[in-house]
């Protein structure tokens, strides 16, 4: 569990630095709510960015992205249901993107669901 962890908190410091790169906005990291976590939240010209980060050493099971099942794609839509109505956001775009890194590659999936 630890190194997961640690392979986890990796993989989201390499996101952010990413996204700041490419003129995101990171508005939240490790947003906890009673619902549970989301990664990232940042923002891209309006439009908040609900963001995954799913971190592997290898692809040996399958991709990271694939680990973003329907049942975490619901747990995400809720989460961000929360953090907009918390943040008075009602009328802000929002879209869902997944990061995967696998070693040091990162690859964006905009608008992954």
């Amino acid at each position: 569990m630890r190194n997961n962890k640690v392979l986890g908190n990796y993989g989201e410091k390499l996101a952010v630095k990413y996204l700041i790169k490419n003129n995101y906005k990171i508005l939240e990291q490790n947003y906890t709510c009673p619902l549970g976590e989301i990664d990232i939240i940042a923002e891209e010209n309006g439009t908040i960015v609900i963001v995954e980060v799913k971190t592997r050493t290898s692809n040996l099971y399958g991709t990271p992205a694939e680990a973003v099942n329907y049942y975490k794609q619901r747990k995400l839509q809720q989460l961000a249901l929360y953090y907009l109505r918390a943040k008075h956001k009602f009328d802000t775009p929002i879209r869902f993107d997944v990061i995967e890194v696998i070693g040091d590659d990162i690859n964006h999936i905009i608008n992954a669901f």
